[in-house]
């Protein structure tokens, strides 16, 4: 026991080394640097790709890939849209003030810009494996497109570990947790049940996991979303008011106010920027692997789809989190975590600790799907295809052992993990930028011909 505790706090240590500001500031600073270098596209072509994402949803199914834009979306989003949404959102305010939803907009806007070049990046260099599947990631665009294997090689082996932890482990326990304290029903159980499901859907491989995010996490986000809508618009006259306290405690400090103890800038700097990171992962390079998977011939098409899911996660659903801890002004009263957002939601509608209790749920477990696609993937460019079958049984196993651990030392070892995955992903966004922009601009100037052409006709 104490060989662990000592572990613990070491890998604490190191964590939150990974995690502190020099991290943050490079995960924010290159999303400031690709929207510089893609002239903001992110905000230019926002409509264009939320068309492509949730309207025309899919290219030709000729196109090389193994499922549809949309597809490739719910399941990037499965593995986004979770608790950071819920717990993360309420902690940042808990810590940092109200001021913190501000940072994390800042985060979702600037990681928009990162997460189209992960996805153009993902596509370019993806290959086709033994199986005739696409696999494609961080992994595959630093090791040919840097030339680099080595720091491919050390992405995969974190993102193959880190998997077991924030997307597995973490995730069932938090489930577990919420049904018992809810329903009453043993984390063992809920260990088993979710063993079950997670079997059912992964073992038949991205196919079956791209038509079952692609059912489950829209209902997810509008079941969730539609709670938070009752709450808000229960209190729209209070709305602008809400919104203007955000901002001016963006950049003024945060007064000590009931359960809360107060907060400096740079505290409700750090707990936005860091919760936001952690809630949309971008630069984290995780969802490009999921990418890579995309129908598509054009790089550009995937990349407009993918940074959707920044706007849809950090944009949309972790700022109706945000309000509705605000407009019920249970955000000062000392609780953090879930439970704040569980306490908040209880008092702005009948029946609200259910919509969190059920959503902690639906998002727990679409983001143990999504993941174990990323961890596959990891594993398969490590070990090659063989390992993939033996990755995903024991991937199964841990989701029931997640459900009845104690996780402190799993927390600090895959948080750890989770922030070394940024560094070599940032250092390929970084060193490969001309690459990103050349495929835009060639995609764009084809684009514009083309228009030009069918309206001329």
């Amino acid at each position: 026991m104490d060989f662990l505790t000592t572990l613990d706090g070491i890998v604490g240590k190191i964590g939150a080394f990974a995690w502190g500001p020099p991290m943050l500031i490079l995960l924010v600073g290159t999303g400031f640097w690709l929207t510089f270098s893609l002239r903001g596209l992110q905000f230019r072509k926002l409509w264009y790709a939320l068309y492509l994402a949730l309207i025309k949803r899919h290219e030709p199914s000729d196109q090389p890939g193994d499922i549809t834009h949309f597809q490739a979306l719910m399941t990037a989003l499965s593995a986004t849209v979770g608790t950071g949404n819920i717990a993360g959102v309420a902690t940042a305010i808990a810590v940092g003030g109200p001021g913190a939803l501000f940072w994390m907009w800042i985060t979702g806007l600037v990681g928009m810009a990162t997460k189209y070049s992960e996805a153009v990046l993902a596509v370019k260099y993806r290959i086709i494996d033994e199986h005739g599947e696409m696999s494609g990631g961080p992994m595959y665009y630093i090791s040919t497109g840097l030339k680099m294997p080595w720091l491919g090689t050390i992405f995969a082996i974190c993102a193959s570990i880190a998997a077991f932890g924030i997307g597995n482990m973490v995730q069932s326990n938090s489930v577990a947790d919420a049904v018992e304290s809810t329903y009453q029903i043993s984390p063992m159980v809920t260990g088993i049940v979710l063993m079950v499901c997670t079997a059912a859907v992964i073992l038949g491989g991205i196919k079956n996991i791209g038509r079952v995010t692609g059912f489950l996490v829209p209902i997810m986000i509008v079941f969730y979303m539609a709670g938070a809508s009752y709450i808000i618009i229960a209190n729209i006259a209070e709305v602008p008011a809400a919104l203007l306290l955000i901002v001016e405690q963006a950049f003024t400090p945060t007064a000590a106010v009931g359960g809360f103890a107060g907060a400096s800038i740079m505290m409700c700097i750090r707990m936005g920027v860091a919760r936001g990171v952690f809630s949309n992962e971008s630069g984290l390079g995780s969802a490009p692997i999921a990418a890579a998977a995309a129908q598509t011939k054009s790089p550009i098409t995937q990349a407009l789809v993918s940074m959707t899911q920044t706007f849809i996660d950090t944009i949309i659903v972790c700022t109706m989190t945000g309000l509705v801890l605000i407009l019920t002004g249970t955000w000062s009263g000392g609780a953090t975590g879930a439970e704040l957002t569980t306490i908040a939601f209880a008092a702005g509608m009948p029946g609200g600790a259910h919509v969190v209790t059920i959503g902690l749920i639906l998002f727990a477990y679409s983001t143990i799907l999504g993941w174990s696609y990323y961890g596959e993937k990891s594993i398969e460019y490590l070990l090659g295809i063989k390992a993939v079958l033996p990755y995903r049984l024991a991937f199964v196993c841990f989701v029931g052992i997640g459900a009845v651990a104690k996780l402190s030392l799993v927390w600090n070892i895959s948080d750890t993990l989770n922030g070394l995955m940024a560094i070599p992903n940032l250092i390929g966004l970084l060193l490969l930028t001309p690459v990103v922009v050349a495929e835009t601009n060639k995609y764009f100037k084809a684009k514009k011909i083309k228009d030009e052409a069918d309206t001329s006709l």
